[in-house]
């Protein structure tokens, strides 16, 4: 192998380090240390770090892998069709949460009664449902399926070895929200493999979170 391409393929391994472990120990460590989780300085001070690891992660990709923002995904063309994807494939996450709230319903399971709001700050929250649907989808969708794949040759397994990661994320929210992150991501990494569209998974990400948390909030005056 030239020495170019080892050191690409070392850049990849340092990118995978990124996108699985980033925003996990972010917010490992801000659990740790704040003394006030739900406050908006600090809610802000985490977004803005996970953040920065996004656009260090994207450099790798462009200046020491050597490859478009395409190769996982990303890209301006057809930005409308994009959006448009997005509004419909959150339709479809919004439907699979609802089926598997009324099946916890049936079972008797509960979720959602400790967690509590994301901060008190609105704005915090608003920037936190558009880190999440950011962060997430670059980390475990564009370009950890991306690039497990490059390496295996497996779609299976750039497939779910990423779908794991992400659902075990939120394991703060219990077995119940590892389960919903679980159905959620399968929805959103089908439809990844599907189109390769990251803007519309983004944007469809980004909505699932922002309509409960923020949206509706704020029309009910809260």
């Amino acid at each position: 192998m030239p020495m170019a391409a080892r050191q690409a393929r070392t850049w990849t391994f340092v990118g995978l380090a990124i996108a699985f472990l980033a925003a996990p120990l972010f917010v490992f460590v801000y659990r740790q240390l704040a003394a006030n989780p739900a406050a908006g300085a600090s809610v802000a001070l985490r977004e803005t770090l996970i953040l920065a690891m996004v656009a260090l992660l994207l450099w790798i990709v462009v200046s020491r892998e050597k490859l478009p923002l395409s190769s996982i995904g990303l890209s301006r063309d057809g930005i409308g069709r994009s959006l448009a994807w997005g509004v419909a494939v959150a339709f479809v996450c919004a439907a699979g949460l609802a089926a598997i709230l009324t099946a916890f319903h049936f079972l008797g399971i509960r979720y959602g009664s400790g967690g509590g709001a994301i901060s008190v700050s609105l704005w915090a929250t608003t920037l936190t449902v558009a880190r999440a649907g950011i962060a997430e989808e670059i980390f475990y969708r564009g370009y950890a399926i991306e690039r497990i794949q490059a390496l295996t040759g497996s779609r299976w397994l750039a497939a779910l070895i990423p779908l794991i990661a992400f659902a075990a994320f939120h394991y703060p929210q219990g077995l119940p929200g590892i389960a919903i992150a679980f159905l959620l991501g399968a929805i959103l990494t089908g439809f990844y493999l599907w189109k390769r569209n990251l803007v519309a998974n983004i944007f469809a990400h980004f909505l699932v979170d922002f309509v409960p948390n923020v949206l509706l909030p704020l029309l009910g005056g809260e």
